[in-house]
């Protein structure tokens, strides 16, 4: 059958039109002002299409639309916010005034998942939360920064629960007519299409573009009737199906999400892959440069290297992306036959051991080995991610893995309430807005007066507690429960009381029922009558983590116990509309993982952001945000090797600091009631997370040491029909060849003995074998410092070594340099030959290092 398809559109008045330009713009999703609007046109419309302005102006009757047309204060108030959305997208911003000379070159950003508002559902959780802040900053930056991703028919789950407290999982298919996206057509007004080849079956992709305040972000759709049921169903669901699925969705996303980017004429000089799951677009972009520009495989994959950021997210090795090499050759195999390189060396590309055969092909393994710019997600989480890859780079000592960190950050606007928002704006002056991610605009926040921060957090807290009744209500109704139990939601939760907020996708390791380890001691403390304390849990377990579902039908069948069931409440389904009620409202955020399995976390943030003090393990940025005057930790970073010790430990920890320092410092206040000691905790809570946390320093700290390097790279590397490249792939391949011949034949440290003072300089002479290679193409370095038991080093700095002016002999160099021993006890000298070259961006690559 076929059909004849048309696009109805709602038809506004022309004085109002402006309201279809704001709706379709993800810039409402970070303004309150526009908002507002919509929630003035009609509230509970507003709220039954679930905060979607496409969806409500095409649902809103037409005499509603012509009656606000001809309301002169709603008119204003539309021109004043249509006037800032303007100022907004043509003022000057920071990238244009410190990086002015890259303004026209493009980043490429991808990522399975963006979670940017409520009414676009195609993200699941933290990683996708992410990518929508860095696309929202990027916008606020002024970036020349492009997104890609996939637009998935039905998204993530949307999560209810049993009555007896067992996850289930429902689907709902989004009618991307009815959200902020548009379908991209040519010229013609046909839609643009794009071609990847599966299993030697054509797929065809179509894309769709969400603008994010100035950034475009491009989704790509395989549901069209061109395509076989089994095509079509590749964006259907985000994070389901097998691994079959998953290598098809990450084709999708990096191989057509290069070919598409090509399609709409947007040619990006770098390229960032958030997570190992788009990696596939080096493939693509390796074709491409051999097939346009008649580069060798090694020279498009140095040119690649040199170009290429990108950012891990995974601390645990089983939870990085791998996939059957069989499975890969069944879709890959065409592609990796044009890049004319053999079967096996391609292979080796994505294991850390290349000559196990028995290894599967690893993402992450492939992303660190092509990508000159990688990064972990904070500070701890850079050590666990050197260690952890260590062995792509054997012979380099795990502390010069070259995995960098830069720590996550959220988006203030998006997280910040609108009532906290507008007290910020009264205080900070007119940077707050224009320059949100500036250190000194959050040192102001010492200038609001006491009695207005805690004014308006107990309105926070207290709208926290409407929406969680309204929300339990309606998940009593669901499950069939009597209306008495229903009209005694109205009870539920005190809105003066200390409020906990714990929300986050529930697997073991992040522990959602550490809490309820001690019930009897847990109720004490919930109950007291003096100082109450409640808690409010939502979370989401992936449809296949058994286990994380079961920790959820615990907490809701303990929670339901007589002497809880007031003060501890479970919310379904947690999305970015429950996030923002929790962090905005809740006294403390806790969080509890196993450390160090948490590679960042960004809720904290939100809530510090909001006031709310973070109560957490030293884990992912808590490690590095922790301070007395700002927070609360649980334990003091101790790592074990039982884990029911473990959780003994820290959750008599956590019961002892809510019962020695929380409660007691929250319920302890003036003649005026106001918590002084809690409110002076806040402010500092506030300026941390607003001058150190936020997704605006975090893009700054991209661009000033990924992003700006690789412009600079790729602009030299190109030029003269990428002669440089193929100069570095040359050399490349020249010292690679003879690397094996390189040897330290001998250190000697001349009149010195066995026992020297502190302070000494230590003179080292070296001969070193360097075979074919020339001395100008190789740094030799020594390396000293203090030694452990196990002879290795505590701790070191390399320095380097000079050619001395006698030549060679033999094959053999004279290399001298000096060590100075500046502390006492046992000291070890070595050194060590690596790669010299001005144009890679660092020569820590495998195999290219030799020690003595």
């Amino acid at each position: 059958m076929r059909v004849k398809q048309l696009l109805v559109l709602p038809r506004l008045p022309e004085r109002i039109a402006k309201l279809q330009t704001l709706a379709n713009n993800l810039w409402y999703s970070w303004n309150w002002d526009v908002v507002r609007l919509f929630i003035r046109l009609d509230a509970d419309m507003w709220e039954r299409c679930y905060q979607n302005p496409v969806e409500m102006l095409s649902k809103l009757p037409q005499h509603r639309l012509e009656k606000a047309a001809e309301d002169e204060a709603f008119l204003a108030s539309l021109d004043k916010v249509f006037e800032k959305y303007q100022a907004y997208l043509n003022r000057k911003k920071w990238f244009s005034s410190k990086h002015d000379s890259h303004q026209k070159e493009t980043i490429a950003y991808f990522s399975l998942e963006y979670g940017l508002d409520t009414g676009l559902p195609v993200y699941s959780g933290g990683l996708g939360v992410l990518s929508g802040d860095t696309l929202k900053s990027a916008s606020d930056l002024g970036l020349p920064m492009v997104a890609t991703g996939l637009l998935y028919r039905y998204g993530y789950f949307r999560q209810f629960l049993s009555s007896d407290g067992w996850q289930q999982e429902r689907y709902e298919e989004n009618d991307w007519y009815h959200m902020p996206v548009e379908l991209v057509k040519d010229d013609a007004g046909h839609p643009i299409k794009v071609t990847v080849i599966l299993d030697n079956v054509p797929v065809q992709i179509q894309i769709w573009k969400v603008m994010v305040g100035c950034m475009p972000l491009y989704l790509l759709d395989t549901n069209i009737p061109e395509n076989s049921t089994k095509a079509r169903e590749i964006t259907s669901v985000l994070y389901g199906g097998d691994k079959d699925m998953r290598i098809r969705q990450e084709i999708v996303l990096g191989v057509g999400g290069i070919r598409a980017l090509r399609a709409l004429g947007i040619k990006s000089a770098i390229y960032h892959s958030n997570e190992g799951h788009s990696w596939f677009l080096t493939l693509e972009r390796m074709r491409s440069l051999m097939q346009e520009h008649g580069l060798s495989f090694k020279e498009a994959a140095q040119y690649v290297w040199s170009t290429t950021v990108f950012t891990t997210h995974t601390p645990v090795p089983a939870g990085n992306e791998k996939f059957d090499p069989v499975l890969v050759r069944r879709y890959l195999g065409p592609l990796v036959s044009e890049l004319g390189i053999d079967w096996t060396e391609f292979l080796k590309i994505g294991r850390v051991n290349p000559e196990d055969e028995a290894e599967h092909f690893g993402m992450t393994v492939a992303a660190l080995k092509c990508s000159a710019f990688c990064n972990a997600v904070s500070e701890l989480h850079g050590k666990v991610s050197r260690h952890m890859w260590h062995n792509i780079w054997p012979n380099l000592p795990v502390e010069e893995v070259p995995i960098k960190a830069i720590t996550n950050g959220v988006h203030p606007s998006s997280w910040i309430s609108h009532d906290m928002k507008e007290l910020y704006e009264s205080y900070f002056g007119p940077k707050f807005t224009e320059l949100p991610g500036a250190p000194e605009v959050w040192e102001k926040v010492h200038k609001i007066p006491d009695v207005e921060l805690w004014r308006v957090h107990n309105k926070r807290r207290e709208r926290l507690i409407f929406f969680a009744r309204k929300r339990l209500k309606q998940q009593l109704q669901r499950r069939g429960t009597t209306q008495g139990d229903i009209q005694r939601a109205d009870q539920y939760l005190d809105p003066q009381a200390l409020t906990i907020g714990f929300a986050r996708r529930f697997s073991t390791y992040k522990r959602g029922d550490l809490v309820f380890q001690d019930l009897e001691r847990l109720s004490r403390i919930i109950n007291d009558a003096k100082r109450p304390v409640q808690l409010m849990i939502a979370g989401k377990a992936h449809p296949l983590d058994n286990p994380g579902k079961e920790i959820i039908r615990e907490i809701i069948q303990e929670a339901g116990e007589s002497r809880f069931r007031n003060r501890i409440v479970f919310l379904e389904d947690y999305d970015i509309n429950v996030a923002r009620y929790l962090v905005q409202g809740a006294d403390i955020w806790m969080n509890n993982p196993r450390r160090p399995q948490e590679a960042s976390g960004t809720s904290g943030m939100k809530a510090a952001l909001n006031g709310c003090l973070h109560f957490s393990i030293l884990d992912g940025w808590w490690d590095e945000g922790y301070d007395p005057s700002c927070g609360f930790k649980i334990g003091s970073g101790e790592e074990y090797d039982s884990v029911a010790v473990q959780d003994q430990m820290e959750a008599e920890a956590l019961y002892s600091t809510l019962e020695r320092d929380i409660i007691p410092m929250f319920y302890d206040r003036d003649e005026t009631d106001l918590p002084l000691d809690w409110i002076r905790k806040m402010k500092a809570a506030i300026m941390s997370a607003g001058q150190r946390f936020s997704s605006q320093r975090m893009l700054m700290d991209y661009t000033n040491n990924f992003y700006v390097p690789a412009f600079l790279a790729r602009n030299k590397l190109s030029a003269d029909n990428f002669g440089l490249t193929k100069e570095v792939a040359a050399w490349l391949d020249r010292i690679s060849a003879s690397w094996e011949n390189i040897a330290i034949r001998a250190i000697d440290t001349p009149d010195i003995g066995p026992m020297v003072h502190v302070g000494k300089r230590v003179p080292v002479d070296m001969k070193v074998a360097l075979g074919s290679i020339r001395p100008e193409d190789v740094s030799v370095e020594i390396v000293a410092g203090r030694l452990n038991s196990q002879e290795q080093f505590l701790e070191y700095a390399p320095v380097a070594a000079t050619l001395n002016g006698d030549g060679e002999q033999d094959g053999v160099y004279s290399y001298t340099g000096e060590v100075i021993c500046h502390e006492s006890g046992r000291f070890g000298i070595t050194a060590r030959v690596v790669p010299r070259n001005e144009h890679l961006q660092h020569t820590r690559r495998p195999k290219l290092i030799s020690w003595w």
